[in-house]
């Protein structure tokens, strides 16, 4: 029987995708389940498994943009599975093969001879003598690069001597380059960032924070709370409910501009910018401000598994409505995130420094991270915007107070 394979739909108001990669060749037998092919939306990308077991035939190449619905592959059941592995194996050690005899038959390309004996030879314009030969390429100079005043235009030691490199021309290092298609996410990605800068009226005010009273309590709960929940007590349980804190102290940083319309959220659902194998993808935190310490983290905690193994959803990255993105664990010390649209602003996190900070008239040594909101200026004024980074720094720095209530025993649930 032959099925036929068919561009499932990605989500919501997609109409086409492009086929980023097959993973499997025509004439391979497949298994059921198995991923065949990677899928690019301008949302994210996906893996395609195979419906049936059986010999599959590809109708489109890599790269080819089609449309949601349409047949690219047939799976031809009743073929029976090839002993020994698959033939895609028998096909990848035939070409290992092929590629070793060709390196074989490959002769040597024996470079130019020469004579130690300079005043005794005739070279070609341009052709430097062996001793000036030695010169250049001690210096790394191209001969090419080098205009000779010997006989017949030969390059003499002289010549090679008084050489200099150009700044403006290549050294004998490696200058290759390669040329490849954006995936269809990274292109979409391109456009929405450009589109950012172009379209809003985007600015970022800055503060610090001193982490210690959040590092104090992670010592001090963080082994019981693993033991509990089976989850960290991290940074971003902390900074996803100091947000909400004060997202619900200035709503207007959590709207955003709809047309003529300004909408304003009376729900902080936080997306979070994560780092996976296929680049940036910023899934959805929803209704954080029904969810405690630990819920927090164990939805980041799944999240992050979800964006490492390609599983993430259209679905699970649509409809924040503020973002938090944390360029210190990559080393960052302060930045200016872009805006996530159709959002008005985005948290930026950056890496924590023990510096020296004046507490009650002295001097200490604190650990302390710098913080950014980038937010659109045709929305957020800068009251808002400050007033907002203030409320989020003192929850951070009061959290026992502001987002425990006093008790943070009874609010880690432990």
């Amino acid at each position: 029987m032959i099925v036929e394979l068919k561009v499932p739909s990605p989500g919501e108001s997609i109409t086409e995708v492009e086929i980023a990669e097959w993973l499997v060749s025509s004439g391979d037998y497949v298994e059921k389940d198995q991923e065949i092919a990677e899928i690019d939306s301008d949302k994210a990308t996906l893996a395609l498994p195979s419906e049936e077991s059986g010999v599959i035939e590809i109708l489109v190449g890599d790269g080819e943009v089609v449309e949601v619905g349409q047949v690219i592959a047939k799976i031809d059941t009743d073929a029976a599975a090839p002993e020994g592995g698959s033939k895609k194996e028998g096909k990848k050690e035939e070409k290992s093969e092929s590629k070793k005899e060709d390196k074989k038959e490959e002769a040597p390309n024996p470079g130019p001879t020469s004579s130690s004996d300079d005043s005794n030879k005739t070279y070609a314009t341009g052709t430097p003598s062996p001793a000036a030969k030695k010169i250049l390429d001690e210096k790394g100079i191209d001969a090419k690069d080098v205009k000779g005043t010997g006989k017949d235009g030969r390059i003499t030691k002289d010549d090679a001597v008084k050489a200099e490199v150009s700044m403006g021309s290549p050294g004998n290092g490696n200058r290759g380059s390669e040329r490849k298609r954006m995936s269809a996410l990274r292109r979409k990605l391109a456009q929405r960032l450009v589109s950012v800068k172009n379209e809003t009226a985007m600015l970022t005010t800055f503060n610090e924070v001193d982490m210690k009273p959040i590092f104090d309590l992670r010592n001090e709960y963080k082994e019981a709370f693993k033991e509990k929940y089976g989850v960290g007590l991290g940074f971003m349980s902390f900074f996803t409910l100091a947000s909400v804190y004060a997202l619900q102290e200035f709503p207007q940083v959590n709207s955003m501009i709809d047309g003529d319309e300004l909408v304003t959220f009376d729900y902080q659902d936080i997306s979070i910018a994560v780092s996976g194998p296929r680049g940036l993808m910023v899934p959805v935190i929803r209704n954080a401000e029904n969810l405690s310490f630990a819920g927090v983290e164990k939805e980041v905690k799944r999240l992050a598994l979800r964006v490492r193994d390609s599983e993430i959803t259209v679905d699970e990255m649509t409809g924040g409505t503020f973002t938090i993105t944390n360029g210190g664990v990559f080393g960052s010390m302060l930045s200016t995130p872009i805006i996530n649209p159709p959002q008005s602003a985005i948290l930026g996190m950056h890496n924590i420094v023990e510096r020296p900070v004046a507490i009650d008239g002295k001097v200490e040594i604190r650990p302390i991270m710098y913080v950014a909101l980038s937010y659109d200026h045709r929305v957020i004024d800068g009251r808002e915007s400050v007033g907002c980074l203030v409320k989020i720094k003192e929850a951070l720095e009061n959290p026992v107070e502001i987002l425990m209530g006093g008790d943070p025993k009874k609010t880690l649930g432990l």
